[in-house]
């Protein structure tokens, strides 16, 4: 950095060079200095990608491990009857409602496939099921319609990052 800062003429005069040469080696240096910051940040940008990739990776067993543990309401059979003696036709299960009910925000703490079970549900019948009103199930399947269009677009650029990273590894 120092040999491509100082002027022309005075390390021309000091290498015993024309200003010519001097001008080719700075041009030189500043190509290797150029070239090791781009690979500083190709560094970066590969670490942050195998991040992502590892928590991908988590994602992916988790939503693993969801599937293959049995739910114990699929064994339930639905009598048509509540409590309250009226029914909730949904094809959500208790364990997804309650989530619903008791979660803040609970299209943050539910997997994909749940979010877009309750976004098929119908608004009435989900305000029924979880005895709200309408509109506060239809901001909820708002919000998990955001969550998952966050999520898709999220594996989109994890996509676009390996097609980038594997059309770059045939460059020297």
């Amino acid at each position: 950095k120092v040999l491509i800062d100082v002027p022309r003429s005075d390390l021309a005069e000091e290498l015993a060079q024309s200003q010519t040469k001097i001008q080719v080696l700075q041009d030189t240096l500043q190509q290797v200095l150029d070239r090791r910051e781009e690979e500083r940040q190709s560094r970066q940008l590969l670490e942050l990608y195998l991040e992502a990739l590892k928590n991908e990776d988590s994602i992916l067993s988790k939503v693993a491990e969801s599937e293959t543990v049995p739910r114990k309401e699929m064994d339930v059979v639905d009598t048509g009857t509540s409590s309250t003696g009226t029914s909730a036709k949904t094809a959500l299960s208790d364990q997804l409602l309650a989530a619903l009910k008791k979660k803040p925000a609970p299209e943050l703490c539910l997997d994909s496939q749940d979010l877009e079970l309750v976004l098929k549900e119908d608004s009435q019948a989900l305000a029924s099921a979880l005895r709200w009103d309408k509109q506060k199930a239809e901001a909820l399947q708002q919000a998990c319609d955001q969550e998952l269009s966050k999520r898709l677009q999220q594996v989109q650029t994890l996509h676009s990052l390996r097609s980038t990273s594997k059309g770059k590894k045939t460059l020297p």
